[in-house]
């Protein structure tokens, strides 16, 4: 059967038609990528979808969003719709739907997709073991956290706000980070951090540290800078940025018991060449007498260009399989 599959962040809202048979998703058409601050909710959004494809869409849906799921209310965390569970079959039309954590839906694309859309990023190079936990995690908006439990029958995701634990700093560097951060949120979360936006911090953490001017300039610029090394500057902050990912990564897994890691994500995805040459896997491991363990675990890149879709179509067919 044909469903809508919709993947709706902090800053864009994914729509794609997908087709499901026997719990599996068999196929996804073509994803269309709207901003969210150009609708004022999510049935604005997906009229429009409708309208861009010019078809009636399908009366079944997978919803990923961008918050913790659950009561009469969901607003999400980065980005100012609000959404009614018990309404969106009446206001998108729909009879059938599955509603998701945006990154409990990449984490059924983790449990569903084949070993080729993962790429080694350091441990064992190895696929990711057929039982036991899988962490999921990855920066974009926000940091985005989750669980796979695989087992004989199948698998479970577990959905986690892990972003929104309290970030810990390593060295005087990442001291700075936390104090800078500080007076500004009270309470510094690794999103802080490990995120997008959070690249603005660390730049004028660094900038200050060097005894440069420290200029206002927006994430954008910044990540442009240094994944085209053009800004010096800008680089420096994305290497402090990958050690503070790989050590947050770290404690994730150690926290969840993890056989397996996969960072995940439009940025992760794009920091891929970046995370293989930066300290990485060495803040990944560090964590003491457990070292050992951490450097058995497997951690690997999701390459798919569009996991939240594709686990949000997953979650629906395992739902109704």
């Amino acid at each position: 059967m044909e469903i809508v599959a919709a993947d709706i962040g902090g800053t864009h809202a994914r729509f794609a038609i997908a087709t499901v048979n026997d719990g599996r998703v068999e196929r996804m058409g073509e994803a269309v990528t709207l901003p969210t601050a150009d609708h004022a909710s999510l049935q604005t959004a997906w009229t429009a979808f409708g309208e861009r494809l010019g078809r009636a869409l399908p009366r079944a849906a997978g919803i990923a969003v961008a918050s913790p799921i659950g009561g009469d209310i969901i607003k999400l965390t980065n980005n100012p719709w609000i959404i009614r569970p018990a309404l969106i079959g009446e206001r998108l039309d729909i009879e059938r739907f599955v509603l998701v954590n945006d990154f409990g839906a990449v984490a059924h694309a983790v449990a569903r997709l084949p070993a080729s859309d993962f790429v080694h990023l350091c441990g064992p190079d190895e696929p990711l073991p057929a039982h036991g936990v899988t962490t999921v995690c990855g920066p974009g908006t926000g940091l985005g956290v989750a669980q796979v439990v695989r087992r004989d029958d199948g698998y479970q995701v577990i959905e986690t706000e892990g972003g929104h634990v309290d970030y810990a700093p390593l060295d005087s560097i990442e001291d700075a980070i936390v104090a800078r951060l500080r007076p500004l949120f009270t309470r510094v979360s690794t999103e802080r951090v490990c995120s997008g936006p959070a690249i603005v911090a660390i730049y004028e953490t660094i900038a200050a540290l060097e005894g440069l001017p420290v200029t206002s300039r927006g994430d954008r610029a910044i990540w442009t800078g240094a994944l085209s090394g053009t800004d010096p500057l800008a680089l420096a902050a994305l290497d402090r940025f990958c050690l503070a990912l790989g050590a947050v990564t770290g404690d994730l897994a150690l926290a969840h018991g993890a056989d397996g890691v996969v960072v995940a994500g439009g940025l992760g995805l794009r920091l891929r060449h970046h995370l293989l040459r930066s300290g990485f896997g060495e803040r990944f491991v560090a964590k003491g007498r457990f070292r050992p363990a951490m450097a058995r675990i497997p951690v690997r890149i999701l390459t798919h260009p569009q996991p939240g879709l594709f686990g949000a179509a997953a979650a629906f067919a395992q739902r109704h399989s």
